[in-house]
Formats: C-alpha cells, sequence, structure tokens
C-alpha cells in the first residue's frame, strides 16, 4: 500500500513539472522591456519603444545600418527546447528578424546573429531581401527558403510559431509551415557551409541549440506583441 503511494505521489510530481515546463511566459508585458536588453549592454536602449501594448522599434536617429539607442535586444534567460510565439508589423521597406539560440558574448561576436539562426522578418515586395532566395519573411535566414504565401502585407500585423524540440526546428507564419529541418545533422550542416554564416566571424553558428532569444534591429522601424515562450 505504502508502495504504491509513493508512486502515486512521484506521478503527481512528474506531472506537476512536465505541465509547468509546458506554461506558457510571457517575454513581453505590454508595458516595459522588463526581461530584455541590448546585446552588450544591461539594459535596452531608448529606440526600443513601448506604444499601444507594442514593443517598437523607432528609426528616426539612425546611426549607420542600425539605430543609435536601438541595437539588437535579447531576452534575459536562455532557452533549449522551446516554442515561442508573437506578432510582427513591418515597416515599408522595413527588415528585422526573429534571432534564437543566440549566444550572449558580445567580446566574442560582434552581432547576435553571428551566433543563432533567424527567422526574417520583412517587407518582401519593398526590401531588396525580397529579391533574394532565403532572404523572405518566414525564411530561416540565408539557409532554407520557406513555403511562400503566408505573409501578410505590410502594415498588418503577422503571427510567428519558432518550435525547438528534440532535434527537430520548426517555423510557422501565420499557421502555415513554412520551414522544417533537423537540427545538427549533414543537411544542416551543408546548409550552413553554402551560407554566409560559413565564414570566419560565425564559426560557432548553428552548432549550439540552446540560448537567447533575439530581435534584430536592422535599422527600419517594426513592431511586435505578444510575445510568450513555452519550455518544452
Amino acid at each position: 500500500m505504502q508502495k504504491r503511494l509513493l508512486a502515486l505521489v512521484l506521478l503527481f510530481a512528474c506531472t506537476q513539472i512536465n505541465a509547468q515546463k509546458k506554461e506558457w511566459v510571457s517575454l513581453f508585458d505590454g508595458k516595459t522591456t522588463s526581461g530584455w536588453h541590448t546585446y552588450g549592454k544591461d539594459a535596452v536602449g531608448e529606440a526600443w519603444k513601448v506604444i499601444d501594448g507594442t514593443l517598437m522599434l523607432d528609426p528616426s536617429n539612425k546611426q549607420g545600418w542600425q539605430i543609435k539607442g536601438g541595437g539588437d535586444i535579447v531576452s534575459n534567460e536562455s532557452y533549449g527546447d522551446f516554442h515561442l510565439q508573437l506578432e510582427w508589423k513591418i515597416s515599408q521597406k522595413g527588415n528585422s528578424g526573429v534571432i534564437f539560440f543566440v549566444q550572449d558574448e558580445p567580446k566574442k561576436y560582434n552581432y547576435i546573429w553571428y551566433t543563432g539562426p533567424e527567422m526574417q522578418v520583412l517587407d518582401n515586395d519593398g526590401h531588396a531581401d525580397g529579391k533574394i532566395v532565403k532572404h523572405r519573411a518566414g525564411n530561416l535566414y540565408d539557409l532554407v527558403a520557406g513555403v511562400e504565401g503566408a505573409v501578410k502585407p505590410v502594415g498588418e500585423w503577422n503571427l510567428v510559431d519558432i518550435i525547438n524540440e528534440k532535434g527537430t526546428l520548426t517555423l510557422k507564419l501565420n499557421g502555415v509551415t513554412t520551414v522544417t529541418a533537423t537540427l545538427g545533422d549533414d543537411a544542416w550542416k551543408n546548409l550552413i557551409k553554402n551560407s554566409k554564416f560559413s565564414k570566419g566571424e560565425s564559426p560557432d553558428f548553428g552548432k549550439v541549440f540552446t540560448g537567447h532569444i533575439g530581435l534584430q534591429d536592422h535599422g527600419d522601424q517594426v513592431w511586435y506583441r505578444n510575445i510568450r515562450i513555452q519550455r518544452l
């Protein structure tokens, strides 16, 4: 009887742990930039503004191809197997990206996209990258050309799901699966070998499958909202 009771207690405990792992956690409260910081800094720069429940990058003070007071921002916490969900809206001719497996080591890497893959955020019709295969919205940037037709027009919200579970990566845009890939297999290694990430500044790209979530400053206005994640 005692053994059976103990087994039931252990089963209940395991169930509770699994439930906690899969619980949705908000990464943006709609009011502050709490939980994020600019890559290489302690806090989020002033160009990232919280307006009407959205996290918006204000491009009014451009500095080169990025924005003064902007820069790429990363989540304070790191994730391995996860399901990330968010919405984005891009400006006309705009470019941004959702980057994951980010290694938060600015002394080693100049930019977060040297360290982790990116789901492209783009005005396909207005930005030059829209003419490049593997650089369009919903693509696994410079690695895999995604399924076409899922993205909504400029000014409309797009729903993203990025799922990494047991070595399988799935990207979804507005409910359409645009990309699937197996992390670390020979096909994955070939994707990297044939991409811009095979260069010397990205020696660890695509080799580490845990890290931070990043939102890219590419010098253009972009909005994000309803950012949440669950550990799998």
